[in-house]
């Protein structure tokens, strides 16, 4: 069903980008099963299919930025950003960024952590799409949404490249602030 309402249904490229993703049991420990993109990007197939996914679903949307969550989400996120015709704004761990910032922390599935961006890297009324590798307890994407939300009237959508593409939504993970879903899937966000 997930595939159907995004537009994958059958789309070959689902197969070869899944294929491209290991797991690894009980990393960073015990009971954590870690989707390992890394085997993708040694892929060029597999990563150009990501990419292009994405670009289809956007270029036409006027999304005037892209969030990257640090780390993976800086892979991503400037490929999409420069086809789809869009800056390119990274969502740091603490420190990394010169300036003024903004900052929020999120719990993870093993510990705390925050994010920061930059003052000066957001204009009211612009369009966004947050991108990350995966959801895990869906701390990461709350508190990427809850920084963007102080700068911005619209957020289009938050996608991880494994729930994204690769899987349906699971719900359960976690309702960002404010009472609005993770929007990981076409059905989430504002219109």
């Amino acid at each position: 069903m997930f595939a159907v309402e995004n537009g994958l249904q059958g789309d070959p490229r689902l197969q070869t980008i899944s294929d491209a993703i290991r797991v690894i049991p009980h990393f960073p420990k015990t009971g954590i099963m870690f989707q390992d993109i890394t085997t993708l990007l040694l892929d060029p197939v597999a990563f150009k299919h990501v990419v292009d996914i994405f670009v289809d679903r956007y270029k036409h949307m006027n999304i005037s930025l892209v969030a990257g969550v640090e780390a993976r989400g800086f892979i991503f996120g400037p490929p999409i950003a420069l086809a789809i015709g869009a800056k390119f704004v990274p969502l740091r761990k603490p420190g990394k960024l010169p300036g003024r910032v903004i900052s929020e922390e999120y719990e993870l599935e093993y510990g705390n952590d925050r994010l920061e961006m930059s003052m000066e890297a957001v204009k009211t009324h612009e369009r966004a799409l947050v991108i990350d590798d995966l959801v895990a307890t869906g701390g990461t994407l709350s508190a990427s949404i809850n920084l963007l939300d102080i700068r911005l009237w619209k957020i289009d959508k938050t996608y991880t490249i494994i729930e994204f593409l690769l899987k349906a939504p699971n719900y359960t993970y976690f309702r960002a602030s404010r009472g609005r879903s993770c929007g990981m899937c076409m059905r989430c966000w504002f219109a």
